[in-house]
């Protein structure tokens, strides 16, 4: 087995490497440290050991010499493992060490490169390293709070090598550098862009200049960037429209990916805090595996999907779409109808409005029989219309909702969100369960207006109802709602 060395980036999750992805897929253990993002290590299997050794508040980091003998010591019992660093694993990482650690003791490794934060913050921010007329060459420093760091590096030599200077870890010593700098010719207003927290949600860009650095009142993690290109604000990640704002997502764990997509590619942090798990029917199933063989038989006229859920419960139990024969297929929204799709059906019926009323209306009267595969807990307005309508309607439950259990610390991050969404009635209910009105951010999003009156008669205040009631519908009211605080 092998120990990888593994870059995991400056930050965003999305800059981790391919095949860093793949390692940690399959990695027994991962030994990370404190600036590893929290949903890299969910990549890795449930089963794989975790182990956390860098600096968090109110406890010091592991020393690198225990680090190296806890990689050496998991090598050689023959495990995968993943030692996860910030940035790239041989720039200002210490990977080196571990890796002449690792080669010393026989035990097999391979290092899978990072973007490191000297090049990835600063394209975040908007500041190319070099550009024509401005900077032909770029040098990486460490301006570590170790005191060698900012008395042994020639400081004055690195100022007149020209170029852009990029300096890593030198918040506390950032007023002895730029003394240097100064006296090593660097003029007084020469720009500098200091980045907190690059390729993050919570990223922000101060622009000073070398005189006035050192009374910058900044915290790190900060990369600063020192020359004539940081006066180019080519700003894109700090200026889209949900840029900074938290956000939680109240979706079941299984559904939230594609919502919390949407959010980030927004700019906003999404918080994942599922107020509900997707279990199986009280049954086992068997009522579901029934109807799907009366499916095959052909003894409905309809079929009619509330939910992507349905859908892909029911459908699971398939051979292809061959089975469905004749029988013709509903769906309330386009969402619904985009689950359908992967199974290679198209819907015969969308009503406009994306609720179970608009969907009686516009269904057929008939004689026939009818299959609703739907929650284990939903309204009877389906039920009760279609019947109406001189179907009989056979019930099926698909799925069982239960409450989650979200962390103390995810429930936390939920108190300083800018904003939650809502995307059913159970999510609404099971959300107040588990974390309490007090939970509730400012901002409250429906996904339509069956979820907002639940929210409602809950004594919460709604601020927007979507109106598509979609996923996408949601994160354009989200903007929308957002965008007038």
């Amino acid at each position: 087995m092998t120990v990888y060395l593994v870059g995991a980036g400056p930050g965003d999750p999305d800059l981790l490497t391919v095949k860093g992805a793949e390692v940690l897929r399959r990695a027994d253990v991962v030994v990370y440290d404190r600036l590893s993002v929290a949903s890299l290590l969910d990549m890795a299997p449930p089963s794989a050991e975790r182990i956390g050794v860098g600096k968090t508040p109110g406890h010091p980091s592991v020393p690198q010499e225990e680090i190296n003998e806890l990689l050496v010591a998991r090598g050689r019992e023959g495990k995968e493992v993943v030692r996860l660093k910030g940035g790239d694993p041989f720039v200002f990482a210490r990977g080196g060490e571990e890796a002449q650690a690792l080669l010393d003791a026989g035990v097999s490794f391979e290092v899978v490169p990072g973007i490191t934060s000297a090049v990835g913050v600063p394209a975040y921010a908007g500041v190319p390293l070099t550009y024509r007329g401005k900077s032909t060459s770029f040098t990486v420093v460490t301006g570590h709070e170790d005191p060698w760091a900012a008395t042994e590096t020639d400081w004055e030599a690195v100022a007149r090598v020209g170029g852009t200077i990029v300096i890593l870890m030198g918040v506390a010593t950032r007023a002895a550098i730029a003394e240097r700098l100064i006296a090593g010719g660097l003029a007084a207003d020469t720009p500098v862009a200091a980045v907190r927290w690059g390729t993050r949600p919570e990223q922000r860009t101060v622009r000073t200049t070398l005189g006035q650095l050192g009374g910058l009142e900044i915290e790190a993690p900060v990369t600063m960037v020192v020359g004539a290109v940081a006066e180019l604000d080519l700003r894109w990640f700090e200026s889209r429209p949900l840029f900074g704002r938290r956000v939680v997502v109240t979706r079941a764990r299984e559904q939230a990916s594609e919502l919390v997509d949407l959010l980030q590619r927004l700019g906003a942090q999404a918080i994942e805090l599922p107020a509900i798990t997707i279990g199986e029917p009280d049954d086992g199933g068997a009522g579901l595996w029934e109807s799907a063989s009366s499916l095959r038989r052909g003894d409905f006229e309809w079929i009619v999907f509330t939910s992507a859920n349905s859908v892909d419960r029911f459908c699971a139990l398939l051979r292809d779409a061959r089975d469905f024969g004749t029988t013709k297929v509903a769906a309330i929204g386009p969402g619904t109808g985009a689950a359908l799709a992967r199974f290679g059906i198209e819907a015969d019926l969308v009503p406009d409005r994306f609720v179970a009323e608009s969907l009686v209306e516009a269904f057929p009267s008939g004689e026939g029989r009818l299959l609703l595969p739907r929650a284990a807990v939903a309204r009877d307005v389906l039920v009760d219309g279609l019947g109406a309508k001189g179907w009989a309607v056979t019930v099926v439950e698909a799925y069982r909702t239960r409450p989650a259990e979200p962390s103390p610390s995810t429930l936390a991050e939920a108190r300083k969100a800018d904003a939650i969404t809502f995307t059913s009635s159970s999510t609404v209910t099971n959300f107040l369960q588990v974390a309490g009105a007090d939970a509730v951010p400012p901002v409250v999003v429906c996904i339509g207006p069956i979820t907002a009156a639940t929210a409602r008669d809950a004594g919460l205040t709604v601020d927007v109802v979507a109106e598509e009631h979609t996923i996408d519908g949601v994160v354009d009211a989200l903007a929308s709602a957002l965008s007038q605080r």
